[in-house]
């Protein structure tokens, strides 16, 4: 076996690392995964506070899975599109038993960014019609499709590629002179602002809004009451599709199936991945309405991909759905998620930079402030260079001591696997309170 500085020496020198300037990389050589744990090349214990991209709901190296795997690898690894297996049949079906409503259409994909471009593709050939509206803080994959109906800043270098007819909005309440309404009025005005823009882009030429089920990636942002419920009745009052982006916040990482469960609606179409397979296989499904099914009975549906229903990825999918199912992990999820909760606000008395703790289920960011009086955070949003020194020392800090989690401008998210336990909890928070210590040295 290479060793792990020859491991990261190749791997810097003969491939290349997303969303990073090459020379700064330092990647960690893991050489292998258990439950929440991650095990570097010598040995050094990890544990996972992220579910490595929020994604590997069901915990690292489940036997079951690769079992489900190895099986369907001897039966058969890939086949044509056009052609059907077994295991598509039963995922399809097993997908329109868990999804609400008459979300029953499973078009399979490779990953998140392929359902949602995809999704965009579909919202248009059904309405016919070519706008497509999202959130300025929102993540929806980095295709060119997907960056421009988000906003995360990751864009900004590929500004001059967007997709166009694009229109992205403001957060709730995320406007000037509103702070002294109650929330009744703040909800109003704001659904009031979206109405206002659906008529300036043109009611007729919306053809779908596109919303993560809960916020991940920009901070755990928390949705007003509502709010999405309100979105949702604008949408039906101008015949505009809704669109769910649940690659994040889905399979029961929220403490539902879905996060915008969590909201009381039901979309017209949702994208999916990440748990979908728990990561253990790239997969990506977009689950449409028997309404937009319809169109497409005697009308071709334009859309495909090499990879649509891939046997080998669908047997990872299935098996990592019957365990959810098998060892109750969304009720785990939810049990976890007061308990982290409760760790979480004893964790305040030792800590005066601890901020707001956004969570739902297991998907959860922690603010760490500068100045605990006007409540501004270590680094704003977007920060770079010297405005990221705090934060880099914070994150170096978690990564000596053993823990694996994004520590991304002001925030450190904590969105361990969904079969964690209570000492497991425990074991990460000291770390992420040894590391908030230097944040404490720095407030202002």
């Amino acid at each position: 076996m290479l060793s792990k500085e020859q491991i990261i020496s190749d791997s810097k020198e003969f491939s290349l690392f997303s969303w990073s300037a090459q020379a700064t990389m330092n990647p960690i050589a893991i050489e292998r995964a258990e439950g929440v744990y991650l095990y570097e090349v010598g040995g050094k214990r990890i544990i996972d506070f992220s579910s490595g991209l929020m994604s590997v709901n069901i915990g690292h190296g489940d036997q079951r899975v690769t079992d489900a795997v190895v099986e369907q690898m001897q039966k058969v690894s890939f086949v044509t599109p056009t052609c059907t297996t077994e295991i598509r049949a039963k995922l399809a079906k097993k997908l329109a038993e868990i999804c609400p409503g008459d979300l029953n259409k499973a078009f399979f994909t490779l990953c998140g960014t392929s359902s949602v471009d995809n999704a965009i593709k579909l919202a248009r050939l059904y309405s016919g019609r070519h706008k497509i509206i999202g959130r300025y803080r929102a993540f929806h994959g980095g295709s060119i499709g997907g960056m421009s109906v988000g906003g995360d800043p990751r864009k900004l270098a590929n500004d001059s590629q967007q997709m166009t007819n694009t229109v992205l909005l403001d957060d709730p309440y995320n406007f000037f002179g509103m702070n002294h309404l109650d929330d009744v009025t703040k909800l109003n005005l704001s659904l009031e602002y979206v109405e206002r823009v659906i008529h300036f882009e043109g009611k007729t030429n919306i053809a779908a809004f596109i919303f993560e089920g809960e916020s991940g990636s920009s901070g755990c942002l928390h949705y007003p009451k509502d709010y999405l419920k309100g979105i949702k009745a604008l949408c039906e009052k101008y015949g505009i599709l809704f669109i769910a982006d649940e690659v994040m916040s889905g399979f029961g990482r929220t403490g539902k199936w879905f996060g915008f469960e969590n909201h009381d609606i039901i979309p017209d179409m949702v994208c999916m991945a990440k748990g979908l397979t728990s990561s253990y296989l790239p997969l990506g499904c977009l689950m449409v309405s028997d309404k937009i099914a319809s169109k497409f009975e005697s009308t071709p549906m334009m859309i495909g991909l090499t990879y649509n229903a891939h046997p080998v990825s669908m047997a990872a999918a299935l098996a990592v759905i019957n365990i959810y199912e098998s060892d109750n992990l969304i009720a785990n999820a939810r049990k976890m998620s007061a308990y982290l909760e409760s760790k979480i606000e004893a964790m305040r008395s030792q800590h005066p930079s601890m901020g707001q703790f956004r969570n739902t289920g297991l998907l959860g960011c922690l603010d760490i402030l500068k100045n605990k009086t006007t409540g501004e955070l270590i680094a704003p949003y977007n920060a770079s260079g010297d405005d990221l020194k705090i934060t880099n020392l914070i994150a170096a800090k978690v990564r000596e001591l053993g823990l694996y989690t994004f520590v991304r401008w002001g925030y450190i998210f904590i969105a361990p696997p969904m079969m964690i336990n209570e000492t497991q909890i425990d074991e990460g928070l000291a770390i992420i309170s040894e590391a908030l210590k230097i944040a404490d040295e720095h407030l202002v």
